[in-house]
């Protein structure tokens, strides 16, 4: 069995006594734990291990109301990618690649700055703590993300690296611009004790026009050394910097620059600016001198914001091949020997490694959920970036993760509607999981059951369809809703059931003489030919409908046929029959002398079945008096009605 790469977290379940044995059962993201009295050896004690059942949950985020935002907003950027047309060639498709990247991070610094407010405004200790590290989380995917965008989407060659490098280092260190609102805001700024670690953070940044406007300040100041902030100023205004879109080759440029490098070496050679600390300082960090550089760690803060200061001012032309190199120089420089280098940092190294299997290997380890490593795959792949690298189980890294990502949403209540996108544009595997997934979402309402079923029949999941109608024909039926339970058992093309609802329905006319759901069953169309049952108790309607619009004859002629044709049930044809009474009694010949015959045939065969069924003790004897009564009823009035019937067809032939 293969290794892990590093040791699984420990879970302390409380209330769990120590030395106890727990008991478990898996869930699709969950665990339920409970102690037991299990024993290695010896006899088991008797009753009860804990009185408590613990719910452990894989993934916490998904249950946040502000994280929701993400995983909602993310699914309709993942569904407009998946629309872009493959046969289209790379370049036009790259700069839609790079505008849903921009997109997917805007999402996460949306959510981030909602959770910041969240956590300043709530009162709670521990929800203020739960916050800021959601908050930390998002910080650091959202760095990891845009130095994926830089690195492999965008793919910026030499000259147009570093530019989207310092705007990636600018981005994600806001502390210059936090100190310089606070110093442009004082009385004096020149005097702010903040002031000259503003400039420097701007000239770190590569920021030289807002250092100058500050440095400016500096010089109104001091008129004995203008001189010298005007030589910085020149200096800071010559500094060529690349421009992608201009006329200049990048080795034009790389000979400028290195003209502008030497005078200003030469300069602080000359010790030009040796009379003022923090100018001369300021040169030495314009020609890069490593220890100028190392002693401002506390406003670099971390060691890729020294790596990107120290290419802006020795390697400003530096190659996507060559940034392993420099970025490991700088991790090792940057950290002493008694740091521990943080999983953030191995990530990023592996970036700059152009290590994109290690960038997404470690983020699934580190993060805590598969949001990030699913999206980013996908959006990898469709640059064409990942499409050698299979997994040995049967499935490609991306949609491994898109399901990993898609199952931990179906364990939400709504958040399960966009996990079936998900599972959609997974053409290995996602459809099998999808049946597996759909069969577990709770149908609490008929409304989800109805959402669920849309979802199904889309998709021709002819099974699962079967399942949840019969799951919703079985509940409505135990509520005694017989309409929904119909409704149900017809979705299903369930034969044997509807025919069972249909015996209810008709059980139900007998007892109360009225028929429930009359607009269901008055509208049933073809369907009613899903079980003779159903046909009956369709067609039986039918002849109800018939009667009270006063149409006898095709009444008549209706009642018979179910009847002769042996589509109603036995036990029901004596009610039929009773029914026929009224017809027999008007003052018009309704039945033919044909059809009366036929009736008398049906009552004679119904009659000598249950003369030769078992004796009658089992039914009241109120209930025997009742039907002989009914049956002498019916024999008399057949007999009349073929009477007329006779003598009307007799003149008729005459």
């Amino acid at each position: 069995m293969e290794e892990v790469d590093v040791n699984p977290t420990v879970t302390n379940i409380p209330g769990i006594r120590h030395g106890k044995h727990m008991g478990f059962a898996w869930g699709p993201e969950d665990i339920l734990v409970y102690e037991t009295q299990f024993k290695a050896s010896g006899p088991l004690l008797s009753g009860p291990g804990g009185s408590f059942i613990h719910k452990v949950r894989k993934d916490e985020d998904i249950h946040s109301p502000i994280l929701r935002k993400l995983f909602n907003e993310s699914h309709h950027i993942f569904v407009g990618l998946q629309t872009i047309k493959e046969d289209l060639p790379s370049k036009s498709k790259k700069p839609q690649f790079v505008s849903i990247s921009r997109n997917y991070r805007s999402v996460i610094r949306a959510c981030m700055e909602e959770l910041q407010q969240v956590a300043v405004s709530t009162r709670d200790t521990e929800m203020a703590t739960q916050y800021g590290n959601q908050v930390s989380i998002l910080l650091a995917i959202e760095l990891i993300w845009n130095l994926c965008e830089v690195l492999f989407i965008d793919a910026a060659p030499a000259g147009s690296l570093l530019l989207h490098l310092l705007d990636w280092v600018r981005l994600h260190n806001a502390d210059a611009d936090e100190k310089a609102k606070d110093v442009l805001q004082s009385d004096s700024p020149a005097e702010h004790h903040h002031y000259w670690d503003v400039v420097v953070s701007y000239v770190l940044q590569g920021r030289l026009e807002e250092a100058k406007q500050m440095l400016a300040k500096q010089a109104t100041r001091q008129p004995a050394s203008r001189n010298m902030y005007k030589l910085m100023d020149g200096l800071l205004s010559k500094m060529p910097f690349y421009n992608p879109g201009g006329t200049q080759t990048l080795t034009e440029f790389d000979v400028k620059w290195r003209n502008w490098h030497e005078e200003v070496d030469r300069y602080l050679k000359d010790n030009s600016f040796a009379s003022n600390y923090h100018l001369e300082l300021i040169c030495k960090i314009l020609v890069g001198d490593e220890d100028a550089l190392l002693e401002q760690k506390e406003l670099l803060s971390t060691w890729y914001h020294f790596l990107i200061t120290r290419l802006l001012y020795c390697h400003p032309t530096v190659k996507p091949i060559e940034l392993h190199y420099y970025a490991q120089s700088c991790l090792t420089m940057f950290l002493d020997s008694r740091s521990v280098q943080e999983p953030l940092d191995s990530i990023l190294l592996a970036a700059f490694e152009f290590d994109i299997y290690l960038v997404i290997k470690d983020c699934s380890i580190v993060l805590n959920n598969w949001w990030f490593v699913a999206h980013l795959t996908d959006l990898l792949d469709h640059c064409k970036l990942l499409h050698s690298h299979n997994l040995n189980f049967g499935s490609n890294m991306r949609e491994f993760l898109l399901i990993e990502y898609a199952s931990g949403l179906f364990t939400h209540h709504s958040l399960w509607q966009c996990a079936v996108d998900y599972f959609d544009h997974c053409p290995e595997l996602g459809r099998a999981c999808l049946e597996l997934q759909i069969e577990r979402v709770p149908l609490d309402t008929e409304r989800k059951a109805l959402k669920v079923l849309r979802i199904c029949e889309d998709r021709q999941m002819s099974e699962q369809v079967r399942s949840i109608c019969k799951i919703m024909a079985m509940r409505a039926l135990r509520n005694n809703r017989l309409g929904s339970a119909l409704s149900w058992s017809i979705r299903a093309k369930d034969a044997a059931f509807a025919t069972l609802i249909s015996e209810r329905f008709l059980q139900d006319y007998c007892t109360k003489g009225t028929f429930s759901d009359l607009d269901l069953i008055d509208n049933l169309g073809p369907a009613m030919l899903l079980s003779d049952r159903l046909t009956f108790l369709g067609k039986y309607r039918e002849f109800h409908k018939l009667y009270g619009e006063k149409r006898f004859k095709e009444a008549a002629k209706l009642l018979l046929s179910l009847m002769t044709a042996k589509i109603a049930p036995r036990s029901f044809w004596m009610t039929l029959l009773t029914d026929a009474l009224p017809l027999l009694e008007q003052k018009e010949v309704i039945f033919s002398a044909d059809q009366t015959y036929e009736l008398m045939y049906c009552l004679e065969e119904l009659t000598s079945s249950l003369d030769t069924a078992a004796p009658g003790a089992d039914r009241p004897m109120q209930e025997q008096d009742v039907e002989q009564t009914t049956v002498e009823l019916l024999r008399l009035s057949l007999a009349r009605n073929l009477a007329m019937a006779i003598v009307k067809e007799g003149t008729v032939d005459t």
